[in-house]
């Protein structure tokens, strides 16, 4: 969390003056410009300070001006140190980065047409279609769409949700099963706009367990959306439907969360059985619970490049399908997003799977 607070202000700093440097300005016009961004990126600090006590309008204003501006930031150091080294090299000439407005204005078009890029490239979900087939007894074949990181909250509101479950319903599934994060940082968006409406429009049973940001919204009010949204809260419990078993364990990151060994003894080891862990942390866990099928999100698979390489480093399965032993995962880049609506170099997704028993393929 330090790195998370200081690292920007470092960025903001480098930045400030490169820019400062760049700009072909007077000293009143370099002043608006850094203000102006001196102030974006205080909108990001401001958000730790709890949005819940702004009104809605003006916390969603200042959570999109801040996240956005934190991924921009990002991308504007790239470029201005990849400038700095070309310079050091002699690849540019040292007048490219003073006083020069040709340079200012190819920046800053750059930006513009790779962050509205970015944000269409988010705007557009991928359908990613998978087939499981099993040996072990199904009532039927079953369609079950999966989803996680949904992160609904000051940025992904109403109007995004409802496109979602139009497209959920446009599978006609069997069931749908979320991983965790339903929610981004607070209840208190969710329940002005009346999402849990909205959840309950979806055509089939909803199974979830809690991902971190569930926490960070508050246990209690976590626990309230989901119940009113209809969605049933697996939290290191077991359900049976349609035949299998679907296993939904507690975040990661909860000092009650049990070992998958202990939620097993509840269930039914015959039966075709999906686990939904949020965070992908000891996925041999399940391996060696003989599961058939694991579903986790929580990575976003960096939501943009180059932070995808870190995520790969990080985890064993930072993004899409893996195989140890029988037991097949899946994790997802997410539905929704943390922060900005931006995606570049990744994608925002969700997984039609089509569980099929092997006789009748």
């Amino acid at each position: 969390m330090l790195l998370f607070l200081i690292l920007p202000l470092v960025g903001i700093t480098y930045i400030g003056f490169r820019t400062w440097r760049l700009l072909p300005f007077a000293a009143t016009g370099k002043l608006v410009v850094l203000a102006i961004m001196v102030a974006c990126m205080a909108c990001f600090f401001l958000q730790f300070s709890g949005l819940d006590r702004l009104s809605i309008p003006v916390a969603t204003t200042v959570y999109k001006i801040g996240n956005s501006t934190l991924f921009i930031l990002l991308y504007l150091v790239m470029v201005y140190l990849t400038i700095d080294l070309l310079r050091i090299i002699h690849a540019v000439p040292p007048q490219w980065m003073v006083s020069n407005g040709r340079t200012s204005l190819a920046i800053f078009i750059g930006m513009t047409l790779l962050f509205t890029y970015a944000y269409h490239h988010y705007m557009n979900k991928t359908r990613v279609p998978m087939q499981i087939e099993t040996s072990k007894p199904l009532e039927r074949p079953l369609k079950i769409v999966l989803l996680a990181d949904l992160h609904l909250g000051y940025h992904n509101d109403k109007t995004e949700l409802q496109r979602w479950v139009g497209l959920i319903n446009a599978e006609h599934p069997d069931l749908v099963l979320i991983a965790g994060d339903i929610i981004d940082n607070s209840v208190k968006p969710l329940f002005a706009a009346r999402m849990q409406d909205e959840l309950r429009h979806i055509s089939a049973p909803v199974y979830a367990c809690f991902g971190n940001h569930e926490y960070y919204s508050g246990n209690r009010p976590a626990h309230d959306f989901y119940r009113a949204a209809g969605i049933n809260l697996l939290n290191d419990s077991v359900a049976t439907k349609y035949g299998i078993n679907i296993v939904g364990r507690d975040d990661f990151s909860s000092p009650r969360r049990e070992k998958l060994s202990e939620i097993m003894k509840n269930a039914d080891k015959e039966l075709f059985t999906i686990v939904l862990d949020h965070e992908p942390y000891h996925l041999e866990e399940a391996q060696q619970n003989g599961i058939d099928f694991q579903f986790s999100g929580h990575t976003h698979y960096g939501q943009v490049w180059p932070l995808s390489w870190i995520e790969d480093a990080l985890y064993e399965d930072a993004f899409g399908p893996l195989k140890k032993g029988n037991t097949q995962y899946y994790v997802t880049s997410g539905m929704g997003i943390w922060g900005a609506k931006f995606r570049i170099g990744t994608r925002s997704e969700y997984v039609v799977l089509d569980l099929i028993p092997q006789k009748e393929i």
